[in-house]
């Protein structure tokens, strides 16, 4: 149990500087800190290579890199192989689908960041990464995270809508409602001060429910 405790209490939290580290990539040596420098970047860990759910992932991921890079995106993978295990799974379903995974794979044989991040979850497997995903921003800020099993493949639209979302609200200053997507209105902050408040209701141009849940185009 205690062990089990430790895990969660090391995992890294939204808000959190991502923790630094070097590793061995399927791109060479990468120390975290100088990569995607101004660029937001999607770290995932899958549980195993040459696997099914973990294939059609990674697929995923490398199919819709443009997307990504469209908005100021890097990726990088992770499980817990070696690197010539990586690079043997890159030819294999390059050579089978002509899917290239053209973006770094930790090689995290010694678990090193998968125990950093948190991917190891004792309960789910304690040699396997599980399904993680961190959203990090240019300043190197954790800023979403989410959790699968190893039995169930992520949603590709969900990672990448979230993100849009995170990047729109930080430039406008804005939050997001239900099921947001690109386009649609957004929701302002609720106001703090009674002035606020009185200039909110005094507002023609918002969609407003009540002075508290107000939506406006961007």
């Amino acid at each position: 149990m205690e062990d089990q405790e430790m895990v969660v209490n090391t995992m890294p939290r939204i808000g959190d500087q991502a923790p630094d580290f070097t590793a061995v990539t399927t791109k060479g040596t990468i120390k975290f800190s100088d990569y995607a420098k101004d660029k937001w970047l999607v770290l995932f860990s899958h549980p195993a290579d040459f696997t099914p759910v973990c294939t059609t992932e990674m697929s995923g991921f490398a199919v819709r890199k443009s997307e990504f890079d469209a908005l100021n995106t890097e990726l990088m993978g992770l499980s817990i192989d070696s690197i010539h295990a990586h690079l043997a799974w890159v030819d294999n379903v390059h050579k089978n689908t002509g899917v290239y995974f053209d973006f770094p794979i930790i090689a995290d044989i010694d678990m090193k960041v998968s125990k950093l991040y948190g991917m190891l979850q004792p309960n789910e497997s304690e040699t396997a990464a599980v399904r993680a995903v961190f959203f990090i921003d240019p300043s190197k800020k954790i800023r979403l995270i989410m959790y699968y099993p190893l039995n169930v493949g992520r949603n590709m639209d969900e990672i990448l809508r979230v993100l849009e979302a995170l990047q729109v609200s930080d430039e406008h200053k804005v939050a997001m409602p239900l099921d947001w997507k690109k386009g649609e209105k957004v929701i302002v902050p609720p106001p703090k001060t009674l002035v606020e408040m009185n200039e909110r209701n005094a507002n023609t141009e918002y969609e407003k429910v009540d002075f508290y849940l107000c939506k406006k185009e961007l």
